[in-house]
């Protein structure tokens, strides 16, 4: 009897000594409000069911707060954070200062490389320098990209193809906005800054445009902007008369009401209501894919935010396992099926499951392929706003094409210098 309570008392202590053991791990994910931040806080409950060593603090900021906040944390090493989300335009800013770790080494000691799943488009900017050889510092956390979209039935009513081209837009705006009373051909958003911006750069890329030249000069007013805009002010003449106060909700909710005929500019977590007959008088009447073509090719603007484990991390081991475990096929699947976050991985867009909630998936695929990322600048958020502000200008009338892009091409000059 003496034995076996012996044993029962060695074994409880070599138990609790076992659980003791287990060192208790905290991670701080600065990460995003709204559907972002749904979406992790989905992943952080499935990993944390599975690892009840590791409790996760997920702090839901605004955009400008995550990136404010982040920056000066990473640049005084403090090491607050163990994983952050990072807003593509930024991302160079944190991997050219050395702020994030460097993902190779851990994917090597995992056992291989970043499997290929990822498109290709959205990996390659989470690298640096840019591109397949560069350094791994991140893996996108979502698929977001600019969309087209366009009525099925009107175009169809009136013998309008399918359109390949900006000059196709064009005259299918016209042909909807003279025969539709009660539809506008067009709408966009027309708020100066990043609204107007986000819609112009697919049209203005397409066209042959670029923000930089290859030495990194602006080259925002080359004959081939200008022919951009020029395309732009004509196309807003089949928009409702106060686009340029439009914004996210007029977009979206025009097309949802079924008064746009085409919206050039749209995105995933605008559109998830789309083929809900409660949702929309369109029902399975929108047509969404990627942008039409014009002297190049399809240019979507690719938003991805991109995640990312901090150099001075204290916690990184178990920041790279709850990392590899966001990024995984599993639970990018679970984050689309209960949050609608467009996933990454190509293989996730010919999943049946998803592709019943979300039958134009696909278009996100297509587009992020295709995807153009804005210039890998330190000022980007400047050049954005000046530019887009006398964009705005033109839009109303208080400049032409050229006094705008001239204007804009002298102002990011300086902001450069």
């Amino acid at each position: 009897m003496m034995k076996k309570a012996g044993f029962l008392i060695l074994s409880l202590v070599v138990l609790v000594g076992g659980l003791s053991a287990q060192k208790q791990v905290k991670l701080v994910i600065a990460g995003r409000d709204g559907d972002y931040g749904n979406a992790m806080q989905i992943a952080v409950d499935a990993y944390t069911a599975k690892n009840p060593n590791v409790s996760i603090e997920l702090l839901k900021l605004s955009g400008d707060d995550v990136f404010q906040k982040t920056v000066i944390d990473l640049k005084t090493g403090t090491g607050t954070y163990d994983l952050i989300l990072i807003d593509d335009p930024n991302a160079m800013r944190y991997q050219q200062a050395g702020w994030l770790e460097d993902l190779d080494p851990w994917f090597k000691k995992a056992g291989g490389p970043v499997d290929s799943d990822f498109i290709q488009t959205t990996v390659d900017l989470c690298r640096y320098p840019n591109g397949p050889k560069g350094k791994l510092y991140a893996l996108p956390f979502v698929g977001n990209v600019s969309l087209f979209a366009y009525r099925t039935d009107l175009f169809a009513k009136y013998g309008l193809a399918a359109p390949k081209t900006w000059d196709d837009v064009l005259a299918a705006a016209k042909k909807i906005s003279e025969n539709e009373p009660n539809v506008n051909g067009v709408s966009f958003r027309g708020v100066k800054g990043n609204p107007i911006m986000t819609v112009f750069l697919p049209m203005f890329w397409s066209f042959g445009a670029d923000i930089l030249d290859a030495s990194g000069k602006p080259t925002v007013n080359s004959p081939e902007a200008v022919r951009a805009l020029k395309y732009f002010l004509e196309l807003a003449k089949y928009a409702p008369k106060g686009v340029p106060m439009n914004n996210t909700a007029q977009v979206r909710d025009g097309l949802l009401a079924g008064t746009v005929g085409i919206a050039p500019e749209i995105w995933p977590a605008w559109i998830g209501k789309l083929d809900n007959p409660n949702e929309s008088k369109v029902a399975g009447k929108v047509k969404v894919t990627k942008h039409p073509a014009e002297t190049r090719k399809s240019s979507p603007m690719i938003g991805i935010w991109q995640l990312a484990i901090p150099a001075a991390s204290k916690n990184k081991q178990a920041a790279f396992d709850f990392f590899t475990f966001v990024t995984s096929k599993e639970t990018e699947k679970l984050m689309v099926l209960k949050a609608g976050l467009p996933p990454s991985r190509a293989s996730l867009f010919d999943d049946k499951e998803i592709l019943a909630m979300y039958p134009w998936y696909p278009a996100i695929r297509e587009a992020l392929e295709s995807g153009v990322a804005r210039p890998r600048t330190l000022y980007w958020a400047e050049i954005e706003n000046t530019m887009g502000g006398l964009i705005q200008e033109a839009l109303i009338g208080e400049k032409t094409a050229e006094q705008a892009l001239n204007e804009a091409n002298a102002k990011i000059a300086q902001i450069l210098k």
